[in-house]
Formats: C-alpha cells, structure tokens, sequence
C-alpha cells in the first residue's frame, strides 16, 4: 500500500484521536479511525496535486475514500448524534 508516501507519525495519531475519542483508551472507535483516514486522505490529496501522473496512489486515495465512508455509514446507522458530531468536529460536507 501507500505507507511510505502518507506517513503519520504516532505523535500525530495520537492527536488526532485525543480530539475525537469516545474514552480515554479509544483507538478503534469509529470516530478514531474516520479522523485518521481523514488527514491521510488529505496527505495524499496534497500529494497527487503535485504528481497528477501517480495513477497507484490515486487507487489508494479511492480505497481510503471508500472506506472512510463505509466507517461514516455505519457510525450514521448506529448512532446518529455521534455522527453529526464527528461531520462537524472534522469538517466533513
């Protein structure tokens, strides 16, 4: 996959998941993993405007999307105010 080219680093993770956990110990909640795929989708957006020729990356770029949105759906279908305050939180729509 695209690890080497979107890279965040722990301290980074970390503080992305401090913003939006649901407990103290949260690193797998839906919120979690939305905001981390979040800033790696906007890494890499950064990314392919500067090599628009990097069709891999690209496809990369279309499975985090995809994923992030199954990860949105399902937050939606469960718990609907835990959803609108993640769209918001992050600034999603």
């Amino acid at each position: 996959m695209l690890l080497f080219l979107v890279m965040i680093t722990t301290k980074q993770k970390q503080n992305i998941i401090r913003k939006v956990r649901v407990h103290d110990t949260d690193t797998g909640s839906p919120e979690a993993q939305v905001a981390i795929l979040s800033k790696r989708i906007d890494e890499l957006a950064s990314h392919l405007k500067k090599n628009h020729k990097d069709n891999h990356s690209r496809r990369g770029l279309l499975q985090m999307v995809a994923d992030r949105r199954t990860h949105l759906s399902y937050l939606k279908r469960k718990n609907r105010d835990r959803y609108d305050s993640l769209v918001k939180t992050l600034g999603l729509k």
